[in-house]
């Protein structure tokens, strides 16, 4: 399971730490999910999920202003007593001294922002989604051709670093090579990007490590990309083994990462053959079919005529 560093919270979105004698060093979040406890501070506690960030805005604000100080008081007391990860209070609203004292007796933080609270759990339940999506290393290379995110893959020394380079200065962008890591941020999303260590460089065998960034300006490479097709190199060996490809276009392939089903095209390679002009046919193909033009299914429809 992956966690979030909550000082990486309050760094990224800004918050105050109202309690700055409470530290934060440590402390994790493990939900991508967060939290306003209405029910909560009315008295309902079952099925509370209080492993999850809590966010208070006007509305559960204005629900505690108007209870009674000591009923108000007995509300934030069995809430804080769940020792929830943090607490986080939404367009600046006020702070009530109760928050604050058993704040400190249950060693829960109380967070700030003045964002408004629709905007600020969107934002944030975005972010936790990135930071603790599942996540698998694999070996390839990922580049952005066409705003497709084409994952290339196949055995070791086929090409696929080569084939990179070539789309590289075609005008197309690097995101990894060698390993890419994938994330699962929805269920239909997967976002590959680089390791920071080889962030940037390519292998070439003869020649060593390069900088793509270096060599062909910021225009050539980013972070991320969503994985929209995978693309599989494999040696041509002339049908000796038996192994047919497809000719049309109809038969659709899947590799399931993640669980996630993402289109895959087999390519064989042989010496003569421009592999990144293949690539680039196959990403603006899939584009295609994403805007609803099969050119495969409209020939096979005009042969059946």
């Amino acid at each position: 399971m992956y966690s979030a560093e909550l000082s990486k919270i309050v760094e990224i979105f800004q918050l105050k730490n109202i309690l700055p004698e409470l530290s934060l060093e440590g402390r994790a979040v493990k939900k991508k999910e967060v939290n306003r406890p209405a029910l909560q501070l009315a008295g309902f506690y079952e099925s509370f999920d209080y492993a999850r960030l809590q966010v208070i805005g006007r509305v559960e604000h204005s629900f505690l202003l108007s209870l009674e100080e000591e009923k108000r008081k007995t509300a934030v007391r069995n809430f804080f007593s769940y020792r929830i990860p943090g607490l986080i209070i939404c367009r600046d609203l006020e702070i009530f001294p109760e928050m604050l004292e058993y704040g400190r007796e249950f060693d829960v933080p109380i967070l700030q922002t003045d964002q408004i609270t629709t905007d600020f759990i969107a934002e944030l339940i975005y972010w936790l989604r990135e930071e603790l999506a599942d996540r698998v290393m694999m070996h390839g290379v990922l580049v952005d051709i066409y705003g497709e995110g084409v994952l290339i893959t196949g055995a070791s020394g086929i090409g696929k670093s080569e084939t990179a380079l070539e789309l590289i200065k075609r005008g197309h962008r690097l995101i990894a090579d060698d390993a890419v890591e994938i994330k699962k941020v929805a269920d239909r999303r997967l976002i590959g990007s680089c390791p920071e260590i080889i962030r940037y460089l390519i292998e070439l065998r003869g020649i060593g490590i390069i900088n793509v960034k270096e060599l062909f300006g910021v225009g050539s490479v980013k972070d991320q990309k969503t994985i929209d097709l995978v693309i599989r190199l494999e040696l041509w060996d002339g049908g000796s083994t038996g192994a047919s490809y497809d000719r049309l276009g109809l038969n659709e392939e899947y590799i399931e990462i993640l669980g996630n089903k993402v289109q895959l095209n087999t390519i064989p390679v042989r010496p003569g053959r421009n592999v990144a002009m293949i690539c680039e046919s196959a990403a603006m193909t899939n584009r295609q079919k994403k805007m609803g033009k099969n050119t495969a299914k409209d020939f096979a429809d005009r042969i059946g005529k």
